[in-house]
């Protein structure tokens, strides 16, 4: 299943986890898990990525899924998230606004809240998020290892940080050659460089983005325990350049949005010399 974005491997393989309750056991049958997914609804908050995820992990296990979305979130994420066999309610403003909804759905008994950000108290359903993310971080370090053409920079972008965090906690742990690491946000998002800054997490303000999947206003608290202690630097970049960076993918025949061309974006920005080696993710297609 094509699902057009990184979030792919995060919320779907945190509901497969979720449903056996972390059983990790090679014994565990797909039988089991659609077994055990019966009756179960998850519910979390998207800004459209991470809601397809989990409502694709909850329809293919035969649980169900409920998504809230704001007013901000286009009409596209809405109707792929339906097609998917998802619940979809229009809650709040924000971003924020609809991750507080969620949590109060989830706390009326309506479901199991999958949130793809940390805070205190609320950690383990965004691990399990994250650690789908890490397989991205190792596919890579395999094909580099094998070709011996290792990055000397990668620029992450990030919205509440957990592609970031997960990618980058899995190079310092496991890659041979150590590339720098640059996160990257918009500029009226900038929580996890303000939070770094800052020493704990903050929360900041600021209009509306055109990086929707990136227009976050708090960080995650996983994502900032890593990124504060291993990225190298953070960069914040604007509307008008990852526009930009979109529109120059597109002419190399890769389609994407200006939140999926944030990291490309952070790169020409930053004017790298020619015997630099950047690697770039591209983390969406684009919408329809």
């Amino acid at each position: 299943m094509q699902l057009g974005s990184f979030k792919a491997v995060g919320g779907g393989y945190a509901v497969a986890r979720m449903v056996m309750g972390g059983d990790t056991s090679s014994a565990v049958t797909l039988s089991d898990l659609r077994r055990n997914a019966q009756g179960k609804r998850f519910i979390c908050a998207s800004a459209g990525n991470h809601g397809i995820s989990v409502a694709a992990g909850a329809r293919f296990l035969g649980a169900g899924s409920r998504i809230h979305l704001s007013k901000m979130v286009p009409d596209e994420f809405a109707t792929r998230l339906t097609r998917l066999g998802a619940e979809v309610i229009r809650s709040g403003e924000s971003y924020e606004e609809s991750v507080e909804c969620a949590i109060d759905d989830a706390a009326q008994g309506n479901g199991i809240h999958l949130a793809d950000g940390s805070w205190p108290g609320y950690t383990e359903p965004p691990r399990l998020v994250m650690e789908g993310y890490t397989i991205i971080a190792e596919e890579m370090r395999r094909g580099f290892e094998e070709c011996g053409e290792w990055p000397t920079h990668i620029f992450l972008q990030a919205g509440v940080g957990g592609l970031a965090g997960a990618i980058t906690y899995m190079i310092r742990q496991n890659w041979e050659v150590q590339p720098q690491i640059t996160v990257v946000e918009p500029d009226f998002a900038p929580c996890l460089r303000d939070s770094v800054k800052a020493g704990h997490l903050v929360d900041v303000q600021g209009p509306a983005s055109v990086m929707g999947r990136l227009d976050c206003k708090t960080a995650s608290l996983l994502a900032f325990e890593i990124l504060g202690s291993k990225a190298d630097a953070f960069l914040t970049i604007s509307d008008q350049q990852a526009q930009f960076a979109a529109e120059a993918l597109a002419t190399e025949g890769i389609a994407t949005t200006p939140s999926g061309a944030a990291g490309y974006a952070a790169f020409l920005e930053a004017g790298l010399d020619e015997n630099a080696r950047a690697l770039i993710i591209v983390t969406e297609g684009a919408l329809s």
